[in-house]
């Protein structure tokens, strides 16, 4: 294995199914299916990608040794969700969502996306404020270009219970509030790669935190992620996005797979027991 944590094996396995469904407001949702597998070396390499979210392998021995942890005590402890207590297993499926869609932003449509977001959670069993998802594209380093873009993706999980909710309606109505969020998520990005000294990449945020001297093109998203009984195409029809501020920048998206909460939790459970 690589000494990078980072790993795009298991993006092959989120597959467009073709399905288009359209909306009240007259948009198309693409579906795509998490088809995943039993396959050992791409689920081993998968937790590993998702633990340096929560902490990086390369100092988790420096924050567990005042507990006298072992780095799968001090994950469990003190990083991940709880998977029992509630509502720790809701936090764990909204933690998955929102990392893989980063991994589709990234690995699929090929932005690049800072990996900030979990690592400083002061409560476990919390979600992160601010916007859920945020990439970027620079055409050419250090040189501003009316096609570098910005996107910013909200993602929503159903992974249990008996009845579909409306998550991408959810995911919509999350993303409009995004616009207002915009520019202290940048700002905490830009704070967070200073903190781990990726003064590079911190510099890079700044093309990105005046719009008016340089523009560039704001790409919006909203996913819903499903296990596959919750999936429901009707209640998925009915999702209305014209009263999102830039509803024609809008990118309507929907993953849904088999034992979602099953995947979810053997996840954690290598994440730790592999660290």
């Amino acid at each position: 294995m690589s000494d990078s944590p980072w790993t795009s094996e298991h993006i092959k396995w989120l597959v467009d199914t073709g399905e288009r469904i359209s909306t009240v407001d007259g948009k198309k949702v693409k579906v795509l299916e998490l088809c995943h597998k039993k396959d050992e070396v791409v689920l081993s390499a998968w937790a590993r990608h998702f633990r340096n979210h929560y902490c990086l392998d390369s100092e988790i021995d420096y924050w567990r040794r005042g507990y006298k942890y072992s780095p799968q005590e001090y994950l469990n402890t003190i990083k991940f969700p709880s998977p029992k207590d509630a509502p720790g297993p809701s936090i764990r499926s909204g933690d998955f969502g929102e990392v893989l869609v980063a991994d589709y932003l990234e690995y699929l449509l090929g932005y690049w996306v800072p990996r900030t977001r979990y690592g400083d959670k002061t409560i476990r069993n919390e979600s992160t404020k601010g916007s859920d998802i945020i990439g970027f594209h620079i055409v050419k380093d250090g040189k501003a270009s009316l096609k570098d873009r910005l996107a910013i993706f909200e993602a929503k999980a159903q992974f249990s219970g008996n009845k579909a909710k409306a998550r991408l309606q959810d995911a919509v109505d999350g993303s409009a509030k995004d616009i207002a969020r915009k520019a202290e998520s940048l700002n905490a990005i830009k704070q967070k790669l200073y903190g781990r000294n990726e003064l590079d990449n911190a510099e890079k945020i700044e093309r990105f935190q005046n719009e008016v001297d340089h523009p560039y093109k704001e790409v919006y998203g909203a996913v819903a992620l499903f296990e596959n009984p919750l999936f429901d195409g009707h209640l998925i029809s009915l999702t209305n996005a014209s009263s999102h501020p830039r509803s024609s920048d809008l990118a309507l998206v929907v993953i849904k797979g088999d034992q979602m909460m099953d995947l979810v939790h053997e996840l954690y459970r290598r994440a730790a027991d592999e660290a």
